[in-house]
């Protein structure tokens, strides 16, 4: 019998990375030099934080990269594997905030004092303060991921706690359960909040309803929290424009031409544009009023 000219089982062993080559994984380092394969952007690693890598060039400028993309090193292209040393700066160079928060910087007009990414004065040397037993919800992970950038080194000292509420649809039901009061108030971020929208009409009944009194629900006019980073900061001049056929986060993807297919690769993207939020000056300010009137609301002194 004349021998099988295909050989054995063709599916056999590990067929799918023939051909594919593998990229390599190295621990992080600080000062290693790395290029974003996408921007160019090439600096040395001074920082880590939020799931994301500060790379800072040779003019000392800094932008931030998702910790699991991929970036060129020494031009071989590599994935990143957790650090075996810390790769943040010292803390008297640049206090950094807790749980994501931006450090607070210190500014030469303001006498050396630290300001916070909200542009507020830190409060050095304090402790958070116990919770409140009021709180701010806002409709998900990124909008709270944002507010906690910017805002949590303030909410912090003041006792704010942030909760999610998955979507304003479900924002009557989370009130019912947590019952707020005068001592007890409820502040209320939502996405969309223009006249006629879903959203407006939730708002609408929510204030109306028993909770009313002790419920404060304001919002932005951005399809979502994603709008409300300034176009710049992402290298455009404005947001795209989205048919309503498609899905919106999916839709700036495509059109920003960057992976779109998954969850993941709409969480990645979130990644890169919080990335480059550094301050409040990075927000547009119909964002930024309406999270200070909600810290305003759950902080007012009981008269």
């Amino acid at each position: 019998m004349d021998e099988d000219r295909y050989g054995s089982d063709v599916l056999s062993g590990d067929w799918r990375s023939k051909g594919v080559k593998k990229v390599r994984q190295v621990p992080l380092e600080r000062d290693m030099v790395l290029e974003d394969p996408v921007s160019g952007w090439a600096g040395a690693v001074v920082g880590l934080e939020a799931g994301n890598i500060a790379l800072e060039d040779w003019k000392g400028r800094t932008r931030s990269f998702p910790f699991t993309g991929q970036f060129l090193l020494e031009g071989e292209l590599v994935t990143l594997g957790r650090p075996q040393a810390p790769v943040g700066r010292s803390a008297a160079a640049a206090p950094a905030g807790r749980h994501g928060s931006a450090p607070a910087v210190r500014h030469a007009a303001d006498g050396g004092r630290l300001r916070t990414a909200s542009g507020s004065f830190a409060v050095e040397a304090q402790r958070a303060r116990v919770a409140l037993p009021s709180r701010i919800m806002v409709e998900g992970k990124h909008d709270a991921e944002l507010v906690e950038k910017v805002w949590g080194a303030d909410l912090r000292v003041e006792g704010v706690v942030v909760e999610e509420l998955s979507g304003v649809d479900n924002l009557a039901d989370v009130l019912d359960e947590f019952r707020p009061s005068r001592e007890r108030r409820v502040g209320v971020l939502v996405d969309h909040l223009v006249p006629g929208s879903k959203e407006s009409r939730f708002a609408d009944a929510v204030m109306r309803g028993k909770w009313g009194a002790h419920v404060l629900v304001v919002g932005h006019p951005f399809v979502d929290v994603w709008q409300s980073v300034k176009p710049a900061r992402v290298g455009l001049t404005q947001w795209p424009t989205i048919p309503r056929s498609i899905e919106w986060k999916q839709g700036i993807c495509q059109a920003l031409g960057w992976p779109h297919a998954e969850q993941a690769d709409i969480a990645r993207a979130w990644q890169r544009i919080l990335g480059q939020v550094r301050t409040f000056a990075d927000l547009e300010p119909q964002l930024l009023g309406r999270v200070e009137e909600l810290i305003d609301f759950v902080t007012e002194p009981q008269g």
